[in-house]
């Protein structure tokens, strides 16, 4: 009997964003999804909420119908979940109080969320004229921006920060496009 996945093409495209998704994240982002609702006891909804994501993104990052988290802190926060749920199980209230703190931290970058919002000229009055700059040199985050995505600068960075606070940062800063 034929393989389904071979004779239908939405079959084909989403066995593809997976095998992308496991390129990018290491594994399909279903088992990951999975395994942070299993163990932490809750739906995709809640999860989304929890993450920063709308609940239908989260279905289709799920079902292979899209392959990349575009927002690199909803990847650390992921990341911050599967972490705390590799040391064990998680109690009730220690989970209610875990979706809390993940939901309300800022991204891992600043308190603009990667946002560069307070660097731009203020709405009203006149616009000053910036002196023009000399490029600068390039920086470890544009090494780094060159050979890995935002996503998975922002998961290495929650892998190495306990141990390795001041080069997590670095990853932030690249993760970010800052310098």
């Amino acid at each position: 009997m034929d393989d389904p996945r071979t004779a239908d093409p939405v079959a084909q495209e989403i066995a593809r964003n997976r095998d992308r998704q496991s390129a990018i994240y290491g594994e399909p982002l279903d088992e990951r999804i999975r395994r942070l609702t299993t163990g932490l006891g809750i739906t995709q909804a809640r999860l989304a909420a929890a993450v920063g994501l709308s609940p239908a993104m989260l279905s289709q990052l799920a079902g292979g119908r899209r392959v990349k988290i575009g927002d690199p802190a909803v990847l650390g926060r992921m990341t911050a979940l599967d972490r705390r749920l590799a040391h064990g199980p998680v109690s009730d209230a220690e989970r209610d109080v875990l979706l809390a703190r993940v939901r309300q931290e800022p991204t891992p970058w600043g308190p603009t969320g990667g946002c560069r919002c307070a660097e731009q000229a203020p709405a009203s009055g006149p616009a000053v004229p910036q002196p023009r700059r000399a490029p600068a040199e390039p920086t470890a985050e544009d090494a780094l921006r060159g050979v890995s995505a935002p996503a998975r600068l922002v998961a290495a960075a929650a892998e190495l920060a306990p141990a390795f606070p001041e080069i997590a940062e670095v990853l932030r800063r690249a993760a970010a496009g800052r310098r």
